[in-house]
């Protein structure tokens, strides 16, 4: 992927040289008869659309003109609409150059979607400069478009300048250690950003190192989504100190990690100060019996977090037996899930989870054996769909 983007940007390069000689051989292009941007054409349009959309058309027409590429009919048939979705329509980074000069005219948009167009960094930097100057758009998906860190630091940039921004997804991007940094620049800036998915990225031990002690000082994120990730070691650790120091946090999913015991442990501890948490999954983190148990401490004196997740971890019965026997010992438990999905457990296990019931009688908790239907008031965590390629 990150080879047939830079193939891409070499080409791209060749062709704007080339148009910019032609450009400066032939003087300023002139509408031709039947063109769709002739003035005729515009005339047409404006009987059924609004003075603002003509414009908002006429200029994206010509953008696409100028960097010789297909115009998105979707664009084009969206109207008045908040929502603009152009996933899997293979724009490419000329694409997104022609959309970034019409989005700062569009007065409509406020959702957009391009996950899945190969945007490539130098598609993400051209769009990162609307998104820059925008005051409409609060919600953008830019996941699976290889921006690697080129994109991310771009991306990054825009968002600390746009305080309009609330929701944004990164997922699926070859993001790795270097690009930790300019997302710690982010969750450092004072923005309005509330929602940020960074899941099937490659962000390793290092990244979470960086990434550990920005959480802790961030102000407005409620929901982050890093799950699918390489958080291992000293970065999770790390990261789960950050967590201990957050005070706006609401929804967090860091599953299929591999946060391990020493991570485990060090969220117990962070459970133990936060008092904004709460829902938290960690899944698949390669957490044993050890591990859980270190988790419980915190569980004993956490009032905030209602939905833990921790299915799919090595910690047999006797590690979701010490994390209930906790919650029992904690009166003021605000839990009302308990998830340990795909682990078997024993009968000690189901006469505590009895005798906690009658103490906690809005906790469900779910098993391999038991299966319960709990609906929740809080946002979902985001899940998004299975990128093209997954990390292994």
């Amino acid at each position: 992927m990150r080879a047939q983007c830079q193939r891409s940007g070499v080409k791209e390069e060749q062709e704007e040289e080339v148009a910019a000689a032609s450009g400066r051989l032939a003087g300023p292009p002139e509408a031709e008869e039947g063109s769709v941007v002739d003035s005729d054409s515009d005339q047409e349009m404006e009987g059924i659309r609004g003075p603002g959309e003509l414009t908002k058309d006429t200029l994206y027409l010509r953008s696409c003109q100028a960097h010789s590429v297909v115009p998105a009919s979707c664009f084009l048939r969206q109207g008045r609409t908040p929502e603009l979705n152009l996933r899997h329509r293979g724009l490419g980074p000329q694409g997104a150059r022609a959309l970034a000069s019409a989005l700062t005219s569009n007065p409509y948009v406020k959702r957009l979607d391009l996950r899945d167009n190969g945007l490539c960094g130098a598609g993400v930097e051209a769009l990162a400069g609307a998104l820059s100057k925008t005051s409409i758009i609060s919600d953008v998906d830019l996941s699976e478009n290889q921006m690697g860190v080129v994109g991310a630091q771009a991306i990054c940039a825009a968002l600390t300048v746009n305080p309009t921004m609330q929701k944004v997804q990164l997922a699926g991007n070859g993001l790795e250690e270097h690009a930790a940094r300019y997302l710690a620049e982010l969750l450092l800036a004072h923005t309005g950003l509330k929602s940020l998915d960074l899941s099937y990225n490659q962000l390793n031990d290092h990244a979470g190192e960086i990434l550990g002690p920005a959480l802790a000082e961030n102000t407005g994120l409620t929901e982050l989504n890093i799950s699918w990730n390489h958080l291992r070691g000293p970065g999770a650790v790390a990261f789960a100190r950050g967590l201990e120091a957050n005070i706006f946090l609401r929804v967090l999913d860091i599953s299929y990690n591999g946060f391990g015991d020493p991570g485990a442990s060090a969220v117990g501890e962070a459970l133990k100060t936060n008092n904004v948490l709460e829902e938290l999954s960690m899944s698949n983190n390669r957490i044993s019996a050890v591990g859980a148990l270190s988790l419980g401490l915190g569980l004993r004196v956490n009032q905030t977090l209602r939905i833990l997740v921790m299915s799919r971890n090595p910690m047999r019965g006797e590690g979701c037996f010490g994390v209930l026997k906790s919650v029992q010992e904690n009166p003021m438990s605000a839990l009302e899930l308990l998830d340990f999905s795909e682990i078997q457990v024993d009968r000690e296990f189901d006469d505590l989870a009895s005798s906690v019931k009658v103490l906690l009688p809005a906790l469900h908790v779910k098993t391999a054996a038991h299966r319960v239907k709990y609906k929740k008031e809080l946002p979902s965590v985001l899940t998004p769909s299975l990128p093209v390629s997954v990390p292994k």
